[in-house]
């Protein structure tokens, strides 16, 4: 490990290394207009959702890091306190890069990215029609946290709308996380998109705790072959396996031939959610292991 004193240390190297540490980022595709009624779009990764009562979204057009000045959108901000923030899926991505290009201020980024504007309900700002989730948004606050290059100007902003893409939802009225294929923003000049291998799920212990790492046998709680998601996933089930499933779980062994068969049945079992059958499988084989010897 190496520490760096971030009070300290180049800020553009330190801007560089937060980036690539705190990924990957959802992005803020913000809409704003100006008093005149020039309208702008441009992306922000400095940003994420923080409540629902009331709704909460705060994202950063941060002052420029090379020469220090404000960017049109916090400048519209400050005439018209409105903004839509429309979210960015995989079919938008190369336009949203074209968009986040330093234009002179009054250049209309839905001309030069190619998008579609649309009229809001509730906001002067315009919406991202190609966008599939769109959120009209009123601004509560403003928060300058400095006036230095890179300072951060939080924009703390309210839900008033939201406009969703039907396409996008499950049979259940939910956003389908495949369907909408969002991309987040990594560091330097990638992203990542959440769709095929690089969108899993986590079973949260919501309901019931889980019984926890700390409780496992030493035999698997310290095996070197066992990691710490699979460890992870064992402690998440809300009880031990029963000695019926255990002594079922031991019929299974014939066809165990050493520990790291033993690892790729267990790996197999979590994957197909059959979490509390590979505990079982796991105890029945160290126990046969005591046996044996």
């Amino acid at each position: 490990m190496i520490t760096i004193d971030a009070l300290n240390y180049d800020q553009r190297k330190l801007h560089r290394l937060l980036l690539g540490s705190v990924a990957p980022r959802p992005i803020a595709f913000a809409s704003t207009i100006d008093k005149a009624g020039n309208p702008n779009l441009s992306p922000f990764s400095f940003f994420n959702a923080f409540g629902v009562n009331p709704s909460t979204l705060i994202f950063s057009p941060s002052r420029r890091g090379g020469d220090n000045t404000t960017k049109d959108t916090y400048e519209n901000l400050k005439e018209v306190p409105e903004v839509v923030i429309n979210m960015v899926n995989y079919e938008m991505v190369q336009q949203i890069s074209l968009a986040s290009s330093k234009y002179p201020k009054g250049v209309n980024e839905f001309v030069k990215a190619g998008f579609t504007p649309l009229e809001s309900e509730s906001v002067k700002p315009f919406r991202v029609k190609e966008s599939p989730v769109q959120l009209e948004c009123s601004v509560r606050q403003i928060i300058e946290t400095g006036d230095g290059a890179g300072a951060a100007n939080l924009i703390v902003c309210e839900v008033l709308k939201m406009h969703i893409n039907k396409e996008v939802l499950d049979e259940n009225g939910e956003i389908d996380v495949l369907k909408i294929d969002l991309v987040g923003r990594m560091g330097g000049n990638y992203y990542v998109r959440t769709n095929g291998e690089a969108a899993f799920i986590v079973p949260k212990p919501l309901s019931t705790p889980g019984i926890g790492i700390d409780v496992l046998p030493d035999q698997i709680k310290f095996n070197p072959l066992l990691t710490g998601n699979d460890l992870g996933r064992l402690g998440s089930i809300d009880k031990f396996p029963d000695k019926i499933l255990i002594d079922k779980q031991k019929l299974s062994l014939q066809t165990i031939a050493n520990e790291t068969d033993l690892i790729v049945k267990v790996r197999l079992l979590i994957e197909n959610d059959k979490t509390e059958e590979a505990l079982a499988l796991l105890l029945a084989f160290y126990a046969n292991d005591k046996a044996d010897k």
